[in-house]
Order: structure tokens, then C-alpha cells, then sequence
């Protein structure tokens, strides 16, 4: 073997055990998750006369379509109206801004204390509104919903009470639910992949005692958690995440309810899917860096709670792990070096994201066998985006400034006809080689390792896949370009 062939062999079999350990993460969360998953908390009962006031933040920017919904539900919400303060952080720069000014004058006749907060500048992003409107109003628990956002009247009386009874609660989550999920092949596996967070991984976390993220949005804070955790900051573009973990190396307690559900949109376009995946994979990995060494620390957590969490902030590593495995694979097999090596146990360990996946569809729907019929299209769009969110990695390791790209909202209408659809980048072409060299290895392997032809061809698959689906929706968006624009509900 020579020594390049022995440094490449090393590369693999490190990916490949990296990506064994997160596998293998994912069974333990599948145990947790059998062991308490019918371990529901209490709703405490508070009387109207002792709940607290609360701040609602609604993080904006161009959302034209989706705000008068998102306000719709704010003033539907059943909480004594004199304690409800209602603030849109409005950063938007087009004519949201109008739309949302005369909203609030309805509203505000109406006797609803609602504020339109413009900053000065839009500085650090949703994080800096976030910690910006902090300093408009001291209401000692604070509720945030993102633009797409529409929970149900009684969402705070599910959530409140929870503080007032354990001191220790610094943030209470939602889960996320489906307002398109219907809409078309991409959004329904989007819809699995989220189920199978939200059903299994955050409520084997709240409730075996691990550390868990909060989601961004549908949850509400503890103020004094808030500050006592330092406070939002954009040095992440998963400042979400960032705030919560620090709060729980502080000794917060994070409840995850997974029965109140929160409906959202879902991208309908994969260059929208792509571009959000890429930066949650930035963020995560911005915290890896940013957290591991106080994660490890931390005088509140015990060592299991230590290497799940580290395991959680490595999870968008894993995509470069899995890059690196579909690079060499074919390397490998034509020099018989992969021929030797033990690969049946990640085969095996593999397996673990699908059950995640199956069990969260039968908890949750009545006709989950037809609904894995988008389990396909998930490992296309899975394996497909490897590429984009190796690219957020990267920019997270060469600490790349922060560019936020919002995730456009179409409020479930026509996405190819609205202005903040966005278009195909230059990732397309490398995920057409990608595509043409999985598609090779696979020929190869026919006589080099015809056990090695399944992978190949699901790799093949995927990015051919997410290649077919963005050049289709860029020759989509470009002929409805020349169309009046839409001017309500994404149509």
C-alpha cells in the first residue's frame, strides 16, 4: 500500500467510525425515547388572576405573505388580553413594512397592545432584533414565533403554567407541525424528517435529561434565563441553539412539550431547502467550535449528558464524513483496500434514522404506512443536499463571515410566480458530477463489488434527484418571471 493509499484509508475509516458513533447515537435516543415516551408532564392549573405578562416577539423580515396570518393568530390567542404584548421586529425592506403598519393601527383600536419595533439598522440579524426588542419591554416571559408560524389559541395556557411551578424551567418548546405538508414530493419528506426530530430526538432529550436545543421559534423563554445566559447574539447563525445550550450549562431545565403542535410552512423549492439546510449546518457546527469547551466544563451536567451533547453539535459534521465516504468509495474498491474492511456494522448502525422515521409516522398519523411512501424522496433530498451542507461546514471551520439567506415564505401558493423565490447557484454543477461519478462507481462495481451497487445507485439517485428537481424549478421560475408578480398569498 502506498503511502498516499494508506492516508486516504485512514480518512475513510475515521468518517466511517464518526459516522458509526452518530448512528449509534440515534439508537440510544430511539431507547430513551421507548422508555419515556408516556411520560407526560402535568399541566399545572393557574388561575387567570396569577398569570404572568408576557411578551410575544415576531421576528420579520419580508414576509408580506404570510404576516396578516401570523397577526391573525397572535390576537386569537386565549390569554388575558391586558397582559399580552405583542411586538413585531420588523427588519423587512420592501412593502411588509406598509402592510404591517396598517395591521397594527387596526389592531391597536382594537385595544390589543401591539408595537412595530424598527431598528435603526439591521444589525446581527434575527438575533439582534430578538435581544433589541428585549430592551422595549420587561415582560418576565417571552413567546417567539417565526413569520410562517401559526399556533393554536390555547398555546400559552399550555406553556405558561409550566414556569410558574418549577423554577428551574428556562425554556418551554413546541413542536413543529405541517401547514403544506401536501404541497408536493418535497415538502412531504421534509414533513418526515422534521416528525422524526421533533417526535423522537427532542422528546427523548427533555425527557431522558440530555441537553436539547431550542427550535428558534413556537417556544417561550424565561427572561431571566435569557439574561443570566448572556443573552441573543448573531456570532451564530444558529443563534438558537447558542442560547439554550448556554443556558443549560448554566443549570436551566428545558421542557419539550411534544403534543402542542405549532404549524409552519415547509419549502416547497429545493434551492429554498438547500439554502436553509446549508445554514442550520453553518450554525451548528459555528457551536461546536464556540461551545464544546464550556459544554465540557460545566459543573451541571454529568458525562452522558457531555457526549450526547457533543454528538448533537456534530451532527452537520457528519455530511462531510459522508462526502468523504462517497469520494473514496470508489478509490478504495478499485485498489481492493474496501474489499478488507469491515463495513456491515454502519450498515447495520445505518438503519437507525429510518426506524426514527417510521416510528414518528405511526405516532402521529392513523394512515402512517401511506404516508412512508415519501421515505424515497427523503433519502434522495437526504443524500442530495450532502454536498451544499458540506459547504456550510466549511464556512463554520474557516470562520466565513455570516450571510443570512432567509428561508422564503409563499404562505402555501404558488412559489414559482413570487418575488422571494430563490434561483438556482452554482452548487448544481457539482451536484451533476457528483451525480455522473456516483452513477460510474456503480458501473465499476458491478465487477469490482456488486454488494457495493445498492449505495451507489441510492447515491446516484439522490443527486440526480435534487439536480432534476432544481434545474426543473429554475426553468419553472424563470417562465413565471415574465408574469405579474403575485401580490397575495404567494399566487
Amino acid at each position: 500500500m502506498t503511502p498516499l493509499l494508506a492516508i486516504l484509508t485512514i480518512i475513510y475509516i475515521m468518517s466511517a467510525v464518526g459516522l458509526a458513533v452518530f448512528s449509534g447515537a440515534i439508537f440510544v435516543l430511539i431507547v430513551l425515547w421507548v422508555i419515556h415516551r408516556n411520560n407526560k408532564p402535568t399541566l399545572p392549573h393557574i388561575p387567570d388572576a396569577d398569570l404572568p405578562p408576557v411578551l410575544i416577539q415576531l421576528p420579520i423580515y419580508n414576509e408580506k405573505f404570510v404576516v396578516r396570518q401570523l397577526l391573525q393568530a397572535m390576537i386569537a390567542l386565549d390569554y388575558p388580553k391586558d397582559r399580552l404584548y405583542i411586538q413585531i421586529l420588523d427588519d423587512s425592506t420592501d412593502d411588509t413594512v406598509n402592510i404591517i403598519a396598517d395591521l397594527i393601527r387596526h389592531y391597536q383600536r382594537a385595544g390589543w397592545q401591539m408595537t412595530h419595533v424598527r431598528r435603526p439598522q439591521r444589525v446581527e440579524y434575527k438575533a439582534g432584533a430578538l435581544q433589541y426588542g428585549l430592551g422595549e419591554n420587561d415582560a418576565p416571559f417571552i413567546a417567539i414565533f417565526d413569520a410562517d408560524f401559526v399556533p393554536a389559541p390555547d398555546f400559552l395556557r399550555q406553556t405558561i403554567p409550566y414556569f410558574l411551578t418549577n423554577p428551574q424551567i428556562g425554556i418551554v418548546q413546541g413542536r413543529w407541525a405541517h401547514l403544506n405538508a401536501e404541497q408536493n414530493l418535497i415538502t412531504r419528506s421534509q414533513a418526515m424528517s422534521v416528525d422524526g426530530h421533533f417526535v423522537i430526538e427532542q422528546t427523548a432529550r427533555s425527557r431522558g435529561g440530555l441537553l436539547l436545543s431550542f427550535n428558534g421559534t413556537a417556544g417561550v423563554w424565561r427572561r431571566s434565563c435569557i439574561e443570566d445566559a448572556g443573552g441573543w447574539t448573531a456570532q451564530t447563525t444558529a443563534e438558537d441553539l447558542d442560547l439554550s445550550f448556554r443556558a443549560q450549562m448554566r443549570g436551566w431545565k428545558v421542557l419539550y412539550l411534544p403534543d402542542v403542535a405549532v404549524p409552519a410552512e415547509l419549502p416547497p423549492q429545493i434551492a429554498a431547502y438547500k439554502a436553509q439546510q446549508s445554514r442550520w449546518a453553518k450554525g451548528v457546527t459555528q457551536n461546536l467550535f464556540r461551545l464544546l469547551p464550556n459544554l465540557w466544563r460545566s459543573e451541571h451536567l454529568n458525562i452522558f449528558q457531555k457526549i450526547m451533547a457533543t454528538i448533537h453539535l456534530f451532527q452537520y459534521v457528519t455530511q462531510v464524513w459522508l462526502l468523504i465516504l462517497t469520494i473514496l468509495n470508489p478509490v478504495l474498491m478499485l485498489t481492493g483496500v474496501l474489499q478488507t474492511l469491515p463495513l456491515a456494522p454502519l450498515g447495520l448502525l445505518g438503519l437507525a434514522a429510518p426506524i426514527m422515521y417510521v416510528i414518528s409516522q405511526h405516532q402521529l398519523y392513523d394512515n402512517w404506512i401511506s404516508r412512508l411512501i415519501a421515505f424515497p424522496v427523503l433519502l434522495a433530498i437526504g443524500s442530495g443536499v450532502m454536498f451544499t451542507n458540506t459547504i456550510g461546514v466549511i464556512e463554520a471551520i474557516t470562520r466565513r463571515p455570516n450571510n443570512i439567506k432567509r428561508t422564503p415564505k409563499f404562505s402555501g401558493g404558488a412559489w414559482a410566480s413570487n418575488q422571494y423565490a430563490l434561483s438556482t447557484d452554482w452548487t448544481i454543477f457539482c451536484e451533476i458530477a457528483l451525480t455522473l461519478y456516483t452513477a460510474s462507481a456503480g458501473i465499476l462495481a458491478i465487477s469490482y463489488m456488486p454488494t457495493l451497487i445498492p449505495l451507489y445507485a441510492m447515491q446516484a439517485y439522490g443527486f440526480g434527484t435534487i439536480v432534476f428537481w432544481g434545474m426543473m424549478q429554475e426553468r419553472q421560475r424563470t417562465r413565471m418571471k415574465m408574469q405579474p408578480v403575485a401580490t397575495t398569498g404567494g399566487d
